[in-house]
């Protein structure tokens, strides 16, 4: 499956143009107009790279990365901007951005530049595969190791295949049918084992077990994992 890029602009021309250069070095585009719409896309999608505009409606591009590091996402982002002082340049690699490229850009360097970053970014983390990323939350796909802001948290092998399960599926509503399948490999359901494990992740990973906000029930469906705002 293609890398997907998020690219952040509200002005539609601009979008068109990254679309096009993304699809050319053979990566999937995933458009927003706006911070808001892009952090909800961010929160439950896995990125490979973010191409971010400054000058956007509502919160501004600035606002935007400060949210996207302080969800603990570390997506490489490059701003594309036509703000051009030093100043700016330097306030955004502070805030954690990757690059600065100034507006127009040269839409063959910017490709470049887009394949090594992703490139460079997946040699310093291992292989492509080597962990799931939600928001907060990581699993290390080869120690199975889980972590929630960059805190390890211990499950025992049950949990991990659950955890799995919803982090690579978010906002996806599973039965406890299809949960039970998974974790125990049977199709005679226990609905006591499904909610005590419910139960001990959300003792493990939510802030308030008692006020859920990443494992939600869907009442007589099941349950869900997304990140919440």
């Amino acid at each position: 499956m293609p890398d997907k890029v998020l690219i952040i602009d509200d002005d539609a021309s601009i979008r068109k143009l990254m679309t096009k250069v993304i699809s050319c070095n053979d990566l999937t585009p995933v458009t927003a107009n706006n911070g808001e719409e892009a952090l909800k896309l961010l929160k439950e999608t896995t990125f490979q790279l973010v191409l971010l505009d400054i000058m956007l409606p509502g919160i501004d591009g600035f606002q935007v990365l400060k949210k996207i590091r302080y969800l603990g996402i570390k997506t490489p982002v490059i701003i594309i901007s036509g703000k051009t002082e030093d100043y700016d340049t330097l306030y955004g690699l502070d805030l954690g951005a990757d690059n600065y490229i100034h507006k127009p850009f040269n839409p063959i360097v910017l490709g470049a530049k887009i394949k090594a970053l992703i490139r460079r970014d997946k040699q310093a983390h291992g292989t492509e595969d080597s962990g799931t990323t939600l928001g907060p939350f990581l699993l290390d796909n080869k120690s199975m190791r889980f972590y929630k802001n960059e805190e390890e948290i211990f499950l025992s092998a049950k949990e991990l295949i659950i955890i799995k399960l919803f982090l690579e599926h978010p906002g996806q509503v599973f039965s406890k049918e299809a949960l039970y399948e998974q974790a125990w490999g049977d199709s005679i359901v226990d609905d006591n084992a499904i909610m005590v494990y419910i139960n001990r992740l959300r003792n493990k990973i939510e802030d308030n077990p008692k006020l859920p906000k990443y494992l939600q029930t869907i009442w007589g469906k099941g349950y869900t994992f997304s990140i919440s705002n």
